[in-house]
């Protein structure tokens, strides 16, 4: 079984090996490491990418990371791939290379969650009063027959489902995280969910803004 570990570590030399370390000692396998966001007390938040043996359970690896002077475990859940946000190079070249603007989309939202490690994506036209789903990846919400009112999205941001009653219930089950982004040519809006967290850094809404506006170009 796989996992998306993410960490908190020293930004020191020999941290992450000494974390990889700990991991090894309940013989788990390390597939992808991503640097998230640095932060200004010398730390550094890790997106990590661990097989577990048959039998293993989440909670030995947390406690082993943990074990390591310095390491907080943020949140752990299960993820499928690897953390590969350079092969949205990858992506953007595949998506240029469709021949239509419907399969251009779709191939769009369906990478995304993994881009992003994000569970589910879903892309909205904003450009009537209610917006309308245009696609949607697996895993994402079912369409609930009621479309939400097309609020102004300009830019990439954190959604709050608790004071934003324009989010459908359903994309906040299991107390997900979200995040919108605009592609603003196109009047699309891009949403990302991950049910029970963790939340999205400010790095993180940053980096789907600047992926939005490169698509948005893409698509035109």
């Amino acid at each position: 079984m796989s996992y998306l570990i993410r960490v908190l570590i020293p930004d020191s030399p020999g941290s992450l090996g000494r974390l990889a370390d700990a991991i090894g000692t309940v013989d788990a396998n390390i597939v992808s490491v991503d640097v998230v966001e640095a932060f200004p007390d010398g730390t550094v938040m890790d997106d990590m990418v661990v097989d577990l043996p048959s039998g293993v359970m989440a909670d030995s690896l947390i406690s082993a990371a943990q074990e390591v002077e310095g390491v907080e475990v943020d949140s752990i859940r299960p993820f499928s791939g690897r953390v590969d946000r350079r092969g949205q190079i990858a992506m953007l070249a595949s998506v240029a290379g469709e021949s239509t603007r419907s399969r251009e989309l779709d191939h769009l939202v369906h990478k995304i969650p993994q881009v992003l490690t994000s569970a589910w994506a879903i892309l909205l036209d904003g450009n009537t009063e209610r917006f309308q789903r245009v696609t949607a990846s697996v895993a994402a919400p079912e369409e609930s027959g009621q479309n939400p009112p097309a609020v102004r999205i300009d830019k990439a941001r954190i959604l709050n489902a608790e004071s934003e009653s324009w989010i459908p219930e359903s994309w906040a089950l299991l107390d997900s995280s979200l995040a919108a982004a605009p592609l603003e040519r196109h009047g699309l809006v891009l949403v990302v969910g991950r049910p029970g967290g963790p939340d999205f850094l400010a790095s993180e809404v940053e980096h789907i803004g600047h992926l939005c506006q490169i698509l948005d170009a893409v698509l035109s």
